[in-house]
Parts: structure tokens; C-alpha cells; sequence
């Protein structure tokens, strides 16, 4: 008897089966049962003889008549393919007619043309003689092709200062007039050349002296030609354009003689 639960513990062959369990000696009796069964229906049915056929009585009996070879020979997957003594054409396959081969016979005999030593070169001759050839001049090198350069027309010693311009500005108009002075002096003055960079409304932006003229005049705090040339060229003015241009401003100044500051007279 367990203390804790209070049940009473039993041995196991006291204790009740499931309802509707078997159990194993039945098991082994229905097992035994069914190999007996099938141990007896093989000695019943095993004993039995093989069925035995009955002879076939009026069969049909096909027979070959007499004369029937040409139609056997069409079993032939030959007959076709090969040439043969049945087949078509079979003379013509197996008894080829024999074409005798002649050769070609040349009963002329050779016969050798005249060779004439004073004839030698007739041809030719008669055909020199009625042919007119003109010379050939080989063109090797082209004839030289004379050009004139342009160049403008100026005169020798200018009576005025002038302006030129050059460079991607050439190409806009100058909107601002420009009054060049001269310069006194007896010797010809170089131009005095400034880069300009203009914007797009036509305005100059930057002016550089790129060349000086090398005019210095005795007196110091008068202008030079290159002073003078930079502020026109800053002052300056184009038509309006689609993007910064960069040009030259060539100023190619002119001389004046001196005055006279004495009068010699005559020795």
C-alpha cells in the first residue's frame, strides 16, 4: 500500500486486462491455424496434373502452286538494289556490249613552213612606217604657280596716326572713335601694341602694352605714345558679342618735324 496516494499496489498478474485485448497464446494458437491452412490447400491443389491440349483438327493447309518462283523472288530486299538475272534490265547489267577504243590516226605527214630570211621583220616595219607616235612628256613636277601677295596698300610715310586691330576682336565692330595725335620728333616712331580683352556688352576688361614704342620724350611729365595707347585702349568700345574676345590694338604712330628754334642767315 502506497502511504502517499493511498492505493493499495497489486502484482502484475493480479492486475485486469483492457477490455477487448487478446492475448499472446491466442496469437500463436491463430498464427499455427493459418499455416496449417496453407500448408493444406497446397497438397490439395498441388497434386493436380497439367491440362493436356487436344489435338487441332481441320486446319487450314496453305500450299504453293506450280510456277510461283517470280513471285517468291519478291522477298528479295535485293532484287532491286543489285543487278541480278531477275531484275530489270538485267542483260544490259550483266552482259555490258564492249565499245572497241581507236585511237585517232593522223596520216598526214608534217609539212614545215618557210622560214624567209630577207622577210624577217617585214611586219614590224610596215607597221612603224604607218603609225605616227607622239613623245611623251613625263609631268614629273608640276609648273609653279606664281601668286601675288596682298599686301595693303599704304603709303610710305603715313600723314597720320593710325589704328589697326587684330586678333578675335577684328571681328566687332568699333563703337568708339578715336582721335591718334602725333608725335613730334625726326625719326619714325615704332607702333605701340596692346592686348585687350573685351566682354561680352563690348567693354575692355584688361589692356596690356605687349611692344613699347620706345618714344621718350625730354621732357618727363609729358605722355609717352604707349601711355597714350593704353588709355584709348581702355576707353575703347565694340558691339556686343557672345563671349570674351581676346585681340590686339596696333597703334602706328606718326612724326611731325620740330619747329625751328633758330634762323641762321646766309654766310
Amino acid at each position: 500500500m502506497n502511504p502517499d496516494s493511498g492505493e493499495l499496489n497489486m502484482p502484475d498478474e493480479t492486475k485486469p486486462r483492457r477490455k477487448g485485448s487478446w492475448p499472446l497464446s491466442r496469437w500463436f494458437f491463430l498464427i499455427a491455424l493459418v499455416l496449417v491452412a496453407h500448408l493444406a490447400l497446397i497438397f490439395v491443389f498441388g497434386a493436380r496434373k497439367p491440362i493436356a491440349s487436344r489435338p487441332v483438327a481441320q486446319v487450314t493447309h496453305l500450299k504453293l502452286m506450280a510456277g510461283s518462283s517470280e513471285w517468291l523472288l519478291l522477298n528479295n530486299p535485293t532484287l532491286f538494289a543489285l543487278p541480278n538475272s531477275e531484275s530489270f534490265a538485267w542483260q544490259a547489267w550483266l552482259k555490258p556490249t564492249r565499245v572497241g577504243f581507236r585511237p585517232l590516226e593522223w596520216t598526214e605527214k608534217p609539212r614545215f613552213l618557210p622560214l624567209p630570211a630577207d622577210a624577217l621583220g617585214a611586219v614590224f616595219n610596215q607597221f612603224m612606217e604607218t603609225n605616227r607616235f607622239t613623245a611623251f612628256k613625263f609631268d614629273l613636277k608640276p609648273a609653279a604657280q606664281f601668286a601675288v601677295p596682298l599686301v595693303p596698300q599704304e603709303p610710305k610715310f603715313a600723314d597720320a596716326s593710325t589704328l589697326r586691330i587684330e586678333g578675335g576682336i577684328a571681328r566687332r565692330p568699333l563703337l568708339t572713335p578715336m582721335k591718334l595725335p602725333s608725335w613730334p620728333g625726326s625719326d619714325v616712331i615704332a607702333p605701340s601694341t596692346v592686348q585687350v580683352l573685351v566682354n561680352a556688352a563690348g567693354d575692355v576688361v584688361s589692356a596690356v602694352l605687349l611692344s613699347s614704342s620706345g618714344y621718350a620724350p625730354a621732357d618727363p611729365h609729358v605722355v609717352t605714345p604707349d601711355q597714350r595707347a593704353l588709355a584709348l585702349a581702355r576707353t575703347a568700345r565694340f558691339a556686343p558679342g557672345p563671349d570674351l574676345t581676346l585681340g590686339e590694338l596696333i597703334f602706328k604712330w606718326c612724326t611731325i618735324p620740330l619747329p625751328a628754334t633758330n634762323n641762321p642767315g646766309a654766310l
